[in-house]
């Protein structure tokens, strides 16, 4: 059964197992404190927890040593203790000092919230490159804490905060992790090298390409698969969604595009993910169109923005061409979706769920490309130049057609690449 209180330790239940924890929130953030609360808690259960308590505080300024007040950290222990809590979750980033200092004040385990992400991370990791990127992510968070840690750090564990790299064992020798982080940088290199060389391949042949991007569980998975049909996993869960999927759409011009599926932002994502997604986040710096998808139905969903175009500014994407995909617009009333319709500036509003609005986006999008530009001509070509009509038909909007004798005479709106190459038929 979960207990929610203000005022008390935050006991979790871990997948099956008797494992309990507590959950420490320290100060508020740009979200609202209630939003932020209950983000954690979603990262908590997406970590295969369950969520029973809370204990938060509220000081000027973190203490240095140990984060919160001394008073409270004998609380946490208490409370710790009497509930036989056997790991503390805190939404905050600890220092290496203040880590240390906490666990040999408390009973338990503690994680902090970017080991909590990485936990999950690593839980969703399912191809070698992602695999790789998170076992790289974590040797770089866990680097400077592992003074004092022990045998704990060095061992693959079954709970939250113990869900350790899966190719090799985290020992206090330093120089073994070090030499460690080399071998993973080289072979993500050799993944972006790849990455790249596919990239070429494909720009050799102009397809522009379109990446989806938003907040964690904005329903960017729902809306990849709404469009392509491509069937990829989709879950309330966050982080579900680790490596990018990519596939051919074809717009209402008939031009085609590379649609890629991304992995999700949250509030203060941990800096060593966006390093060790690199080569990941390189389908996004690579795209000519963002499409921004958001949860409209989410009462955070401006702070959500700007969290997403902080890390778009990491990235230095934020001048690319963006459109705002209003997601979830089933979850609103009648009235809410009336207004949200009125404001075309906002957005397209779409429910990726319903099919809801997904013709007006694709027609968004072919707007929004620049290269390889929509262009209309007239042809005049002999019905015996059948594969020059018949790539014309495939790939391009016949406007109108006659037929004269032996000619079609065709008014065209197409790629200029594909139209440009029946020059010779051009009518002026």
């Amino acid at each position: 059964m979960a207990l929610l209180a203000r005022d008390a330790a935050l006991a979790v239940f871990e997948d099956g197992e008797q494992d309990r924890g507590a959950v420490s929130r320290p100060e508020p953030s740009a979200f609202s404190e209630e939003s932020s609360i209950e983000e954690f808690r979603e990262l908590v259960v997406s970590a295969g927890a369950r969520v029973v308590g809370e204990l938060e505080q509220h000081r000027a300024k973190p203490d240095p040593a140990t984060l919160l007040g001394s008073g409270k950290v004998t609380e946490l222990a208490g409370m710790a203790a009497s509930a036989q809590a056997g790991v503390i979750l805190f939404d905050h980033d600890l220092t290496p000092t203040q880590l240390r200092n906490l666990e040999r004040a408390l009973p338990c385990r503690v994680v902090d919230r970017t080991q909590l992400i990485l936990d999950i991370f690593a839980r969703h990791a399912r191809t070698r490159e992602g695999q790789l990127q998170v076992e790289l992510a974590q040797l770089e968070y866990m680097m400077p804490r592992l003074t004092g840690r022990g045998s704990e750090m060095s061992q693959l564990g079954g709970g939250i905060g113990t869900r350790g790299p899966g190719e090799t064992q985290l020992e206090t020798d330093r120089r073994r992790i070090q030499r460690r982080v080399l071998q993973l940088k080289q072979d993500l290199e050799a993944v972006r090298r790849t990455r790249s060389q596919q990239r070429q391949r494909r720009e050799s042949v102009p397809v522009p390409a379109v990446a989806l991007v938003g907040y964690t569980n904005a329903g960017k998975s729902t809306l990849f698969n709404t469009i392509t049909r491509a069937g990829v996993l989709e879950s309330s869960r966050m982080f579900a969604t680790l490596d990018p999927k990519l596939k051919a759409i074809q717009l209402p011009s008939r031009r085609k595009v590379l649609l890629s599926d991304t992995v999700g932002f949250i509030r203060d994502l941990p800096h060593t993910l966006v390093t060790s997604f690199r080569a990941t986040l390189e389908e996004v710096q690579k795209a000519e169109v963002l499409l921004h998808v958001r949860d409209c139905s989410s009462p955070v969903q401006d702070e959500q923005k700007a969290e997403v175009e902080k890390v778009l500014g990491e990235l230095g994407v934020l001048d690319k061409p963006r459109i705002e995909v209003l997601n979830k617009i089933d979850r609103l009333t009648e009235e809410e979706r009336a207004t949200l319709q009125q404001n075309a500036h906002r957005g397209i509003a779409v429910s990726a769920r319903l099919n809801w609005g997904v013709d007006t986006l694709l027609a968004g999008v072919d707007a929004a490309l620049t290269q390889d530009p929509i262009v209309e001509q007239r042809f005049q070509i002999p019905q015996s130049e059948g594969e020059a009509l018949a790539a014309l038909g495939a790939g391009a909007v016949i406007r109108d057609r006659q037929y004269a004798g032996n000619l079609v005479t065709l008014t065209v709106a197409g790629p200029e690449s594909l139209l440009g190459r029946y020059r010779r038929f051009r009518k002026a």
